[in-house]
């Protein structure tokens, strides 16, 4: 089949691209013409450490293919790691269009030994990270009336997972950023979203039991490329992206009750599985859609 989705002339920045999914994301952009700036910190798991040797490498295999690349070795988990990352592309290539906000730390614990450390430094690099990176690209997106922003957010945060209080947390934020970004970018041409990937990398080969030798990183990158390209008008969602399986995750708010000023804890109780009940759920596009259920609700 003939790749049709060409990246000719434009730029992205995938940050912890030294290894697993950011490595794939940033090989497959240059592979399809994108010029590409690699950042990885080059620290381990638990984001100790660092060397820029990761990236360096991501950079020759991208330049052994006939593109363009540059590495960074900056950490998103400050203001000015984020500022320098993005600078690197208007250094090497004079503009940006493309952010794949894709670093990550593990910092796992049950709740109640984490330490604040541990709380930190995961939403320093998830959370704040994709806020560092993505804030001085935007005001170049809304001078170019263009951009493409795709976040990494997890099922651990969409759905819960044991132990991760820390990352989960990080991770739903960022679909939260992600939705806020996308109402926000929509005049602009900025489309912006969310992956929820399930991948072997070196932060998961542990945790994915015998299902890893089918979760290959490179089966993750087809959609971060598709939501990157300029033909693709989605914009404030969520795909879950796993073994060559992409589905959209997404919140459903369901019908409830209206008992107006005659609500009382009791009639709550009363109302509770009507409450819970998803027949007729509906999928909120924004507040305004809240406010338009709860509106014909109370005037029926």
């Amino acid at each position: 089949m003939t790749a049709d989705l060409g990246f000719d002339g434009k730029v992205a920045i995938v940050t912890g691209a030294g290894g697993g999914l950011g490595r794939e994301h940033a090989l497959e952009f240059a592979r399809r013409g994108a010029r590409v700036v690699v950042n990885d910190l080059g620290g381990a798991v638990d984001g100790s450490g660092g060397s820029v040797t990761a990236a360096e490498a991501v950079v020759a295999e991208i330049e052994a293919l006939g593109g363009e690349a540059v590495a960074n070795g900056d950490s998103v988990a400050t203001e000015a790691g984020g500022k320098a990352i993005v600078q690197s592309a208007i250094d090497a290539f004079d503009r940006v269009d493309i952010i794949v906000n894709n670093a990550g730390i593990l910092r796992d614990k049950t709740f109640h030994k984490m330490t604040d450390a541990e709380l930190s430094a995961v939403i320093d690099v998830h959370l704040k990270g994709a806020f560092y990176v993505t804030m001085p690209a935007w005001t170049l997106f809304r001078e170019q009336g263009y951009g493409r922003v795709i976040n990494t957010s997890s099922n651990s945060g969409l759905t819960g997972n044991f132990g991760q209080a820390n990352y989960g947390a990080a991770k739903m934020g960022l679909v939260g950023f992600t939705r806020v970004l996308a109402a926000e970018g929509a005049k602009y041409n900025i489309k912006v979203n969310a992956i929820a990937p399930v991948a072997k990398t070196r932060m998961t080969e542990d945790l994915l039991g015998p299902m890893a030798d089918t979760l290959n990183p490179e089966f993750v990158t087809p959609v971060v490329v598709y939501l990157a390209h300029e033909s693709c008008e989605t914009t404030g969602s969520v795909y879950s992206a796993a073994g060559g399986t992409i589905a959209r995750y997404f919140i459903g708010l369901t019908q409830g009750t209206h008992r107006g000023a005659d609500i009382t804890a009791e009639t709550v109780r009363d109302d509770w599985d009507a409450i819970n009940d998803e027949t007729d759920y509906i999928v909120p596009g924004g507040p305004a859609d809240e406010f338009g259920k709860l509106m014909k609700q109370w005037n029926a």
